[in-house]
């Protein structure tokens, strides 16, 4: 028996160096751009210079001729082939879809939008071929705003199959749902009322690793490598799209560089590769450039939020009413549709609203498509409930984090069933913030404010608060079907003990970053009492990994890491009943610890499980009627999102002469249940901070009004460097989820989702004294300026 002095160290909660950054840092890896196959084709697409606009002659034959290249085709030549690219989120159902082609046929709808393709021997003979090809456009008037494009009269973006440039109209309502009060009583009835607008700016997701696609004809099917999040999706979605049996169709996503929800939706280019290999008959790759990645890879956000709060004058909110205009952009991408409705259930955050009413109006412009981005829908709805709390409180003139503190759900009251009808779990709102407050000196910088405010010093400080929850790990299944989602939440895994004890892990859930194969280890090492180093983790490949959902919506720990820590326990229990076998005990008497079975009260009788798992192996010497095998697989579908929240401070020096905003100190504190490996979740937060502090600060995709992005480049779309931040304080509290076997809650979009309002509240708190009331992100030096020049606005 395992002497407790011999016990191998708890695996979770170490703060592991993540096993899979060696081959990732060093190189010693297959990114999809690396491959290379026999007879391969390169792809160069040629792309719309216009953003509306009929496409009234193609010729590509003079393409054909140039060096290199095997073929030129336009849309027309998959035009009964090509199909139209998925949009799996049908919010409503009179929802309005007008097709998406992964190739133009007749008409453009967005710059960038891929009107005619070349195969060539080399990728740049293959560009190079794009110059002859010649095409003729008759122009169609742009749409670029959301509030004309709903005008009655106004030009469609879709004019031969619809009616209006409106979507959808997605409404939630807590006195029709049953889980509140009518909003109309509580805006009749209130004693103040408040309202704000609010927008969300479009945004680009940045991965490291533009994408890219391998497509490899095989007998009646296909060989798919794709820089993708959603491997096993893709494998569905291509099927039905092009029109491949299922089991004829493998994708595989090797290490992927980064994702943020940007390889989420199955792209044109996906689908064009795939017809060309078929067509060709050979293996055709396509990697896109930086350029058409900003502007055709989908966007983020873009959103018109008009958000009402009404409350007492004691400072008790009593409804929250938002109707949001979200521009989808051209075509619906695969969840398009479903982002702002996944914000529709956190609007209300952590507050408790008597009453809330929720209508967002889905509007199509002839701009890039938008779809998930980092934290999709819960960003937007927590930086609208934040900024207008702050502005509440400077209504009724009391202390922002008073005003919360009034209205939060105490940690006392969880589980808590909100006025949407969710139900929070755990949580401990005074925890995070009092620890938050006392690591940034709340009190010290507030005094601070007033001298500075006194003496009428030209740089002033600002002091940021926002408080937040989130519902991520995506899922129950019956809940995303209530929702019209096309998919489940469930995620699967399969644990395999080798004869040597060594063990495999597949798993669903494909990793782009995100330390998977470190966490995972972790769970399974500490779960079956085996070393870290001898776990392996199988992902990201429909043939060796066949079922799951994939990755997004901060899923993989508390779904994916769940249904390993399932498939693990039916190994034990198998295990089990080997071992009492062996040791001629019942299986009642067994205990299993440290990776061993002993007989209770009998110490010196022990089996472990690497020899249990070799025993398995030779069979010689089984139960009757056991099959030899150790091996588990489990599927598991939540009963409950999760939910973290946490606590952000934003402390900023804002020069009301330059508008130069500096963060001198941020700190926060999260809560994201019991913590697998710190390590990886600060760098998680860390990450997470970035992106919500550049929406804040730094990006914005800009077109002019023809249509054209003007920050299509990094030149001009601005991602902050190491020097444009400051160092992060962080630091954790624990409410472990009471939902699943591991305490756990989701925490890849968490810094996101929180960070962007505490830091423009800081900075508007700087210049309330000037009679700011709102700055527009990204709030760059010169709109400060212009903000503090203006006064209120």
């Amino acid at each position: 028996m395992t002497a407790v002095s011999d016990r191998p160290e708890a695996e979770i909660g170490k703060a592991r160096r993540r096993k899979e950054d060696q081959h990732l840092i060093t190189g010693r890896t297959t990114w999809t751009d690396n491959m290379v196959l026999p007879g391969m084709l390169h792809l160069a697409i040629l792309r719309s210079p216009m953003a509306h606009a009929r496409i009234t002659s193609i010729d590509v034959s003079a393409a054909r001729t140039r060096p290199g290249v095997v073929a030129a085709f336009s849309g027309q030549d998959f035009a009964e082939t090509q199909g139209s690219l998925p949009c799996a989120w049908p919010v409503t159902k009179d929802m309005v879809n007008p097709g998406h082609p992964s190739i133009a046929v007749t008409q453009v709808n967005h710059v960038g939008e891929a009107v005619a393709v070349v195969a060539a021997r080399t990728k740049a003979e293959a560009q190079d071929a794009l110059e002859a090809i010649e095409i003729d456009y008759e122009p169609l008037p742009v749409v670029l705003d959301m509030e004309a494009a709903l005008a009655d009269g106004a030009d469609l973006v879709h004019p031969d199959n619809t009616s209006s440039n409106k979507s959808y109209t997605w409404v939630f309502d807590s006195g029709e749902a049953g889980t509140g009060g009518k909003m109309e009583d509580a805006l009749s009835g209130a004693e103040v009322t408040l309202t704000r607008r609010f927008i969300q700016q479009r945004l680009i997701p940045s991965f490291m690793e533009p994408r890219s696609v391998v497509v490899q004809p095989q007998g009646d099917g296909v060989l798919v490598h794709s820089a993708t999040q959603i491997p096993h999706i893709l494998r569905t979605m291509l099927a039905l799209t092009v029109g491949i049996p299922e089991h004829a169709v493998r994708v595989v996503a090797p290490d992927v560089g980064g994702g943020f929800g940007g390889k989420i939706p199955v792209t044109p280019e996906e689908v064009l590769t795939t017809l060309m290999a078929r067509r060709l008959g050979k293996p055709c790759k396509f990697t896109e450039s930086r350029s058409e990645s900003l502007m055709t890879a989908h966007h983020g956000r873009d959103q018109i939020q008009d958000i009402t709060i009404t409350a007492k004058r004691d400072g008790t909110v009593t409804g929250l009413d938002v109707h949001l205009l979200a521009d989808m952009g051209a075509y619906l991408r695969l969840v398009g549709p479903g982002v702002p409705i996944l914000g529709a259930f956190m609007y209300n955050s952590i507050y408790k609203f008597p009453a809330y009413r929720f209508v967002c109006d889905g509007v199509f412009t002839t701009k890039t498509p938008t779809d998930a981005y980092r934290g999709a829908g819960r960003p937007e709805a927590t930086f609208a409930i934040e900024r207008i709390m702050d502005e509440l409180a400077a209504e009724l003139g009391m202390d922002p984090m008073e005003l919360r503190r009034k209205n939060w759900i105490r940690h006392e009251e969880f589980p808590f069933t909100t006025v949407c009808g969710l139900t929070y779990d755990s949580g401990n709102y005074e925890a995070a913030t009092d620890r938050a407050l006392e690591l940034i000196g709340w009190d010290a910088l507030r005094r601070e404010q007033a001298e500075r405010r006194e003496r009428k010093d030209p740089v002033q400080l600002g002091l940021g608060i926002s408080t937040f929850t989130e519902m991520c790990g995506l899922a129950p299944s019956r809940v995303l079907g209530s929702l019209d989602y096309g998919a489940g939440g469930w995620e699967a895994a399969s644990v395999r003990v080798l004869a040597t004890g060594k063990v495999e892990v597949v798993t669903g859930a494909s990793a782009h970053g995100q330390g998977h194969e470190t966490a995972f280890s972790q769970i399974v090492a500490d779960r079956l009492g085996v070393p870290f180093e001898d776990v392996q983790i199988i992902h990201g490949d429909t043939q060796s990994s066949p079922k799951g959902l994939d990755t997004y919506g901060s899923r993989s720990l508390s779904v994916g890491g769940i249904a390993i820590v399932k498939a693990a326990d039916k190994v034990i229990e198998k295990a089990r009943r080997v071992a009492a076998h062996l040791l001629e005990a019942s299986e009642d008497d067994l205990e299993f610890e440290a990776g061993s079975f002993s007989v209770k009260g009998s110490p010196g009788s022990s089996v472990a499980l690497g020899e249990i798992a070799f025993a398995a192996f030779t069979a010689h010497n089984l139960p009757d009627g056991m099959e030899p095998s150790l091996d588990s697989d489990a599927v598991y579908d939540p009963v409950n999102f999760s939910f973290p929240h946490g606590t952000h401070l934003c402390a900023i020096d804002v020069d009301t002469e330059t508008g130069m905003a500096k963060i001198r100190k941020y700190v926060c504190v999260d809560d994201v249940g019991n913590p697998i490996n710190p390590m990886i979740i600060e760098g998680q937060v860390h990450g997470g901070l970035a992106q919500g502090i550049a929406q804040a600060m730094f990006e914005e995709a800009v077109f002019d009004d023809a249509g054209n992005l003007t920050t299509g480049t990094f030149v001009d779309y601005t991602l902050p460097s190491a020097s444009d931040l400051p160092s992060f304080t962080t630091d954790r509290t624990v409410s472990p989820s009471t939902d699943n076997p591991l305490g756990v809650k989701g925490v890849g979009e968490a810094g996101t989702i929180a960070s962007t309002p505490a830091v423009v509240n800081a900075v508007v708190d700087a210049l309330r004294p000037f009679g700011v009331t709102d700055v527009r992100m990204p709030m760059t030096p010169e709109r400060i300026w212009r903000a503090v020049q203006g006064g209120a606005q």
